[in-house]
């Protein structure tokens, strides 16, 4: 149980704020001291002989006490709250001089000298929450879209105007988020919802509302990483996601099947949807590589060696040229170095020779 001290008291009537991280000219409430009934002070004898702040606290609570700024506070002296706790997933620091302060005129030590603070100026206090993303939103959106409306939001995504707000709950609070209340225009695809997380505090005294609009998606395949020239795509390399079909295109690669074991054209952002034209077949023939001509057919085989004009993957028709007779045959690519020419060509083969 935290105990409240005499701090708002002692001090000037008002409670004082400590300097958020990352201060704008109007700085978020964090770490001030609490208004509280007058109470007893708890005996300083039965402190540490030393005491030492800590530079940096995590809490998930909405106060600050003693024991958490001074480690080794056991009983009263450690429930006592001095300050107020950041909102819910921010951070703020307190100066050491007011810890020191707020400490003496609270009782918990009777000199300023008595805490050490190992040469930092000032205590870090960061607010544990659960940040609520836009995933979440959606999810809510969609959820309530199929109940109260029967929408079918798959193929849908949701652009929320202005863009998703932060949102910060209660870290204990595991559920999900659940719309309260939803409006829905079918020909714009326009809505605007107010959601909550059960349970929370935060949310039941800052109601979540949001507006936006549906927007029809296509799979699309991106890279997880960055992919270098030449690089041949590996099933891990690559991820199938759902994007705004607007602007897309037609050469969009839509099934991770036609990018996996091909090969960049060029360098590939992580996140960028492939194109057709982004990738190849991996080339096992080189223009200008020395191949063997192949033909083959029952009791018959014929090879010999030839010239790529061309370079092709596994599957890809080529010309070969014979470098001694000067004659061109096209050919399927069957093999690294290895063309197969088709029997309505075995009388260019042997002419070739």
């Amino acid at each position: 149980m935290i105990r409240l001290s005499l701090i708002a008291l002692l001090l000037s009537g008002t409670a004082a704020l400590a300097a958020p991280q990352h201060a704008q000219p109007a700085p978020v409430a964090v770490a001030s001291a609490v208004a509280a009934p007058a109470v007893a002070a708890p005996a300083v004898a039965a402190l540490p002989s030393r005491l030492q702040l800590r530079p940096e606290i995590h809490l998930a609570r909405d106060l600050v006490t003693f024991g958490d700024l001074i480690p080794g506070l056991a009983g009263e002296a450690a429930a006592t709250a001095a300050f107020r706790a950041p909102a819910l997933g921010e951070t703020g620091t307190i100066q050491v001089a007011r810890i020191v302060e707020a400490a003496r005129m609270a009782g918990i030590v009777r000199e300023a000298g008595d805490i050490q603070s190992q040469g930092f100026a000032q205590v870090v206090v960061t607010r544990t929450a659960r940040r609520i993303t836009a995933m979440d939103l959606e999810a809510a959106v969609k959820t309530g879209l199929q109940e109260r409306f029967g929408v079918d939001a798959r193929i849908f995504a949701l652009a929320i105007d202005g863009g998703a707000p932060g949102v910060a709950v209660e870290p204990e609070l595991t559920g999900d988020v659940a719309v309260v209340d939803l409006s829905f225009d079918a020909r714009s695809r326009r809505l605007q919802a107010r959601l909550m997380v059960p349970g929370s505090t935060a949310m039941r005294l800052k109601p979540l509302r949001i507006s936006g609009q549906l927007v029809e998606t296509m799979e699309v395949v991106v890279p997880r990483r960055l992919i270098a020239r030449g690089e041949t795509l590996g099933k891990d390399d690559v991820v199938v996601e759902r994007r705004p079909r607007d602007g897309q295109g037609s050469e969009i690669i839509g099934d991770a099947r036609a990018a996996i074991d091909k090969v960049a054209r060029r360098a590939l952002l992580a996140g960028v949807p492939l194109r057709s034209g982004d990738v190849q077949r991996e080339e096992i023939v080189g223009k200008g590589d020395l191949v063997t001509i192949v033909y083959e057919a029952p009791g018959l085989l014929i090879t010999l060696r030839g010239r790529a004009n061309e370079a092709g993957a596994m599957g890809d028709v080529v010309s070969v040229t014979n470098p001694q007779s000067k004659r061109v045959l096209q050919g399927k690519v069957s093999g690294p170095g290895r063309v197969s020419v088709q029997p309505s060509a075995v009388g260019r083969v042997a002419s070739a020779q």
